[in-house]
């Protein structure tokens, strides 16, 4: 007997974002104390960030994977019983382990579902998305929630401008489901190890002491450089998987890493900026959380529509990158 060919589809996005909003100006009276030179102008000239929502002591990774899996399940119409995997992507966990995948299935009240964790920085919800749909054409899970969920608040140097004016915290999820229709149409995930140097937490905890630098650090000229190089070559060829063309993509939702990286790759790519879904503005870069999140906003103010064609893209990290493509 042959078994007919399993795919799997976005059936509920959720996310969640920390109450506390720090503005560019909250952030540049702060870093004013500290004798660090900021402004308004600053930032958005080079970012496009208008403000960052930070994590409070006490609330932790978990707690926003789990909010944004709950608006995610509730969107779908199903029960947390009927998941069977869970994927969180995140740089920031709770612990060392357990996983805050299990933490999130704690939580939910779900005591089933395989749970794990999956790093790739600012790529991770791509690869998690790429992972739960192999586990579903495999037809070793029906129903996955995949969260993307940071507090990078918590690696940051608040004394390099540079980097600390650029992300945020939060998380976003989906509900990724068994179908007889394609959802996902095509994917591509990558990785060179060789730049890992351009974007890294190089930290670790050893014989109960943090070794090593265990603040992000980031040499943004050449993150920029690679990203657009790497992420207009990785949608061509998701869209060449699925025989398609750009002109096919109603929504182009990247990473959120600067304003400038998007609008520099849409415009690349020959996608019209109304096609580009932008939240960074109010975000910041919430590294692994910033795709589902931006998602999940598009598709509750409307912009998504059934049957339309999104791409979305991860890059960070590593370095790694990738695409998948699919049909709301």
């Amino acid at each position: 007997m042959t078994l007919a060919p399993t795919f799997s589809r976005i059936t509920g996005t959720g996310s969640a974002l920390p109450e506390r909003v720090v503005s560019n100006d909250d952030l540049a009276a702060d870093l004013a104390t500290r004798g660090i030179e900021t402004s308004h102008q600053w930032i958005v000239e080079r970012t496009g960030i208008l403000q960052r929502h930070i994590a409070e002591t006490g609330i932790n990774t978990s707690d926003l994977a789990t909010q944004a899996a709950q608006k995610a399940i509730e969107k779908a119409g199903i029960q947390a019983s009927d998941i069977d995997l869970i994927i969180v992507a995140t740089s920031t966990p709770d612990y060392i382990f357990p996983s805050t995948a299990c933490l999130v299935q704690a939580s939910l009240g779900n005591q089933t579902a395989a749970a794990f964790d999956l790093q790739a920085v600012c790529s991770g919800f791509v690869y998690a998305m790429v992972t739960a749909d192999s586990f579903i054409k495999a037809q070793r899970a029906r129903c996955a929630l995949v969260i993307g969920a940071e507090v990078f608040s918590r690696i940051l140097d608040w004394n390099d401008r540079g980097t600390c004016v650029l992300f945020g915290d939060g998380a976003g999820a989906v509900i990724l489901q068994a179908s007889a229709e394609p959802g996902i149409l095509a994917a591509g995930l990558h990785a060179d190890g060789r730049q890992q140097h351009i974007l890294c937490t190089a930290g670790q905890v050893s014989h109960g002491q943090v070794t090593g630098d265990p603040f992000l650090r980031m040499d943004g000229q050449a993150v920029f450089k690679q990203a657009v190089k790497v992420l207009e070559k990785s949608a061509l060829d998701v869209l060449a998987q699925a025989n398609m063309t750009v002109n096919d993509i109603d929504w182009l939702i990247p990473h959120q890493a600067n304003v400038r990286i998007l609008n520099f790759l849409a415009k690349k790519m020959g996608i019209h900026p109304d096609k580009l879904v932008v939240t960074l503005d109010s975000h910041a870069n919430t590294s692994a959380a910033s795709v589902p999140l931006a998602l999940d906003v598009a598709s509750r103010d409307g912009r998504i529509q059934p049957g339309q064609i999104v791409l979305l893209q991860g890059v960070g990290g590593g370095f790694t990158w990738g695409s998948v493509l699919l049909k709301v």
